[in-house]
């Protein structure tokens, strides 16, 4: 489980460096990297101001971008 959480935030990571496209995986990645984070939060309220960086942030609002052309 470890290699596969690392795989996600790698994906992300390179993304955001612009190393690899962003593509529906990187989307998948987020999504169950904030899947996860949701279930820290509920665990334990220590988690309760962990969040996503703003470049994230900013990632997630392209999913939902059509291109049109």
């Amino acid at each position: 489980m470890i290699g596969t959480d690392s795989n996600h935030c790698r994906i992300v990571a390179e993304s955001l460096a612009g190393s690899r496209g962003v593509d529906e995986k990187t989307f998948a990645a987020m999504a169950i990297l904030d899947e996860r984070l949701q279930r820290l939060k509920k665990l334990d309220e220590m988690f309760s101001g962990v969040a996503f960086s703003q470049a994230v942030e900013q990632l997630r609002t392209q999913e939902n971008v059509i291109p049109v052309g």
